[in-house]
C-alpha cells in the first residue's frame, strides 16, 4: 500500500513547482489539472458529454476551456453542470493512476482539496504557502489574468491561513532551495512512518 499525500495550496503559491520536487524524489505524481487537460483533449472522456451539454465549447474535437469560462460567466448554473460531468471522470482518472502506481508515496496534486472535502481520501496533506504579496506578484506576472480575476479566484478558495492550520505539512515556497529542503524533510518523515508501520 502506498502512502497518499494530498498536495494543495491557493493560486500562485508554487504548487506545480513543489509537485515536481516530490517527483524528483521518486514519488508518483498525479495532477488534477493534468487530468482535466487529458479529459478535455481530443479523444478525452469528457469531450462527448460536455459537447452534448455545451455544444459551443467543442472546437476541433476537443473542449475549449476559454469558451467554457465564457459560458460559466454568462450562466450561473453552468459550473455545477460542468462539475457534475467532469468531477466523476477526474475521480476515475485518479483511481486508475493510484491502482497502477508502484511508488511508496503517491502525491495527489489537487488545487481544491479542502474545497471538495478531498482531505478525507488521503493519509496526510501538504499545503504550499507564501506571503500574499509574493502570491499576487507571481499570478500577475503570468500575464493570464487581471488583478480583479485573481482576487475573485482567491475569494472562492479556502483562505491560506485556514489551509495551513488544517495541514499535516506546510511547505513555504519563498525560494526554490527552501522549498526543496522542506519537500525532502516531508518525504523523509513519511518514509519513516511507512517503515515504522
Amino acid at each position: 500500500m502506498s502512502f497518499l499525500l494530498g498536495l494543495t495550496g491557493s493560486i500562485g503559491m508554487g504548487k506545480s513547482t513543489t509537485a515536481a520536487l516530490f517527483a524528483e524524489l521518486g514519488c508518483a505524481l498525479w495532477s488534477a489539472d493534468d487530468a482535466v487537460h487529458r479529459l478535455y483533449a481530443k479523444g478525452g472522456a469528457a469531450v462527448a458529454p460536455l459537447a452534448e451539454a455545451f455544444p459551443a465549447a467543442l472546437v476541433d474535437g476537443a473542449i475549449d476551456r476559454g469558451i467554457l469560462k465564457d459560458i460559466i460567466a454568462a450562466d450561473p448554473t453552468a459550473l455545477k453542470r460542468i462539475e457534475g460531468i467532469v468531477h466523476p471522470l477526474v475521480g476515475a482518472d485518479r483511481e486508475a493512476f493510484k491502482a497502477n502506481a508502484t511508488a511508496d508515496i503517491i502525491v495527489l496534486d489537487i488545487p481544491l482539496l479542502y474545497e471538495t472535502g478531498g482531505e478525507g481520501r488521503v493519509d496526510a496533506v501538504a499545503v504550499v504557502s507564501v506571503d500574499e504579496e509574493t502570491q499576487e506578484q507571481r499570478v500577475l506576472a503570468r500575464g493570464t489574468m487581471t488583478r480583479e480575476q485573481f482576487l475573485l479566484i482567491k475569494s472562492k478558495q479556502v483562505p491560506d491561513a485556514e489551509k495551513r492550520a488544517r495541514a499535516d505539512y506546510v511547505i513555504v515556497t519563498d525560494t526554490l532551495d527552501h522549498a526543496r529542503a522542506q519537500v525532502q524533510d516531508v518525504v523523509a518523515d513519511i518514509r519513516r512512518k511507512i517503515a515504522d508501520a
